[in-house]
């Protein structure tokens, strides 16, 4: 059913990553996919930002984020999955939605994180914006309780 099942994955949040990548596992075993992990950076190219960091800041930072990416795969993929990690740079929604359209994903499975109203007025929430504007299926991973 699905060839292509991108995972978005927040390191800096500790939430429940595990959860949905648990589900993206599911999926795959079931129609033989490959689960895409994607990790999205702040846009830290732009000339106003790299101007505060020295030149290789942005790759050393790229290279730490593949490597937590990928001890986050070595214990949430099972060995039988196909996976690839991708590390990318820009507001997380849009990010998230060029990967998948570039991946020709046909499911985002991610994690939804418990927010106040609030907070979702003020920031919006990244899975609420990749479920509007996606033309997948989104699959949102809610917490429990």
């Amino acid at each position: 059913m699905y060839h292509h099942i991108l995972l978005p994955v927040d390191l800096n949040e500790q939430g429940f990553a595990d959860k949905a990548a648990q589900l993206a596992v599911w999926h795959a075993q079931q129609s033989g996919a490959k689960v895409h992990l994607l990790t999205v950076l702040p846009g830290i190219h732009m000339s106003m930002v790299a101007t505060y960091f020295p030149r290789d800041a942005a790759a050393k930072m790229k290279q730490d984020v593949r490597e937590r990416l990928a001890q986050f795969a070595q214990q949430n993929i099972t060995a039988d999955i196909d996976y690839q990690l991708h590390v990318a740079e820009g507001k997380p929604y849009t990010t998230i939605l060029e990967h998948a359209a570039k991946l020709n994903a046909d499911l985002i499975i991610m994690p939804s994180h418990k927010r106040s109203k609030m907070d979702k007025v003020m920031l919006g929430s990244v899975a609420s914006k990749v479920v509007e504007h996606s033309p997948i299926h989104v699959l949102v991973v809610k917490p429990q309780g």
